[in-house]
């Protein structure tokens, strides 16, 4: 996958031919995914560009509060000349403005195919318990059902909930566990079942199955979605 680096619109020559090309070959590669409809890592890579870029406009030290845990002193140091280099030439600030306005205007459109992707994706899965839920539901089990294929993939999962910026978010770990076929004598409650038996440091789990009734990429879109759905249905 083609990338662009955390300030590729300020970097180098800056030339709006020139970025707007480099900026037109990353949004071509990014919309040749979302037409196969493979949303990840494109769509949370193309967000986070956009943020950055409109970040940037609105306050030109950004990188010293969005990455403050990621940058060493002399990345900040060369940031600081590069930012007190660009606001001693308007022309070349000008040039950068033009730059970031066509392509936030560029990439809001990506992202606009991207989260109708999102969206259709969204609506075609649904979420049941499988027999009755603990109280405790941060940790257990799902069966991810994709399509009208009988075939069923057991994944564990466990939430956490981690503060950012003074609120708190929830995030999901998942390991995938291993694939069953589904059938009358083999029901979700079947599995349940036999996951109990075989995974005995979790006597009482909660368990949930998400199926989706079309056929999506698995990893790099189905899967990440329906993670998302899990932790909005549980929370």
């Amino acid at each position: 996958m083609k990338t662009l680096s955390q300030t590729w619109f300020a970097e180098g020559y800056i030339d709006f031919e020139l970025k707007k090309y480099t900026l037109l070959a990353y949004l071509q590669e990014v919309n040749r995914h979302f037409n196969e409809n493979r949303l990840y890592p494109q769509l949370a890579d193309i967000i986070f560009h956009y943020h950055n870029m409109v970040k940037f406009r609105e306050n030109k030290k950004f990188l010293q509060e969005q990455f403050p845990k990621k940058l060493t002193g002399i990345q900040l140091e060369k940031l600081q000349v590069l930012y007190e280099q660009l606001i001693e030439d308007d022309e070349l600030m000008e040039e950068l403005e033009n730059i970031i306005q066509y392509a936030a205007g560029e990439m809001k459109g990506a992202i606009r195919n991207g989260t109708e992707i999102y969206e259709f994706v969204e609506d075609r899965i649904q979420i049941e318990p499988v027999g009755l839920v603990p109280l405790d539901n941060k940790e257990g089990y799902f069966f991810l059902s994709p399509g009208s294929t009988r075939s069923t993939l057991i994944y564990y999962y466990r939430l956490s909930i981690f503060e950012k910026h003074d609120e708190q978010y929830r995030a999901i770990k998942t390991d995938f566990i291993t694939q069953w076929q589904r059938s009358i004598s083999n029901t979700y409650e079947n599995m349940k079942v036999s996951l109990i038996k075989e995974k005995k440091d979790l006597p009482n789990p909660a368990v949930y199955t998400i199926e989706a009734d079309l056929s999506f990429p698995l990893e790099e879109t189905l899967l990440p979605i329906a993670k998302r759905c899990l932790v909005r249905y549980i929370s």
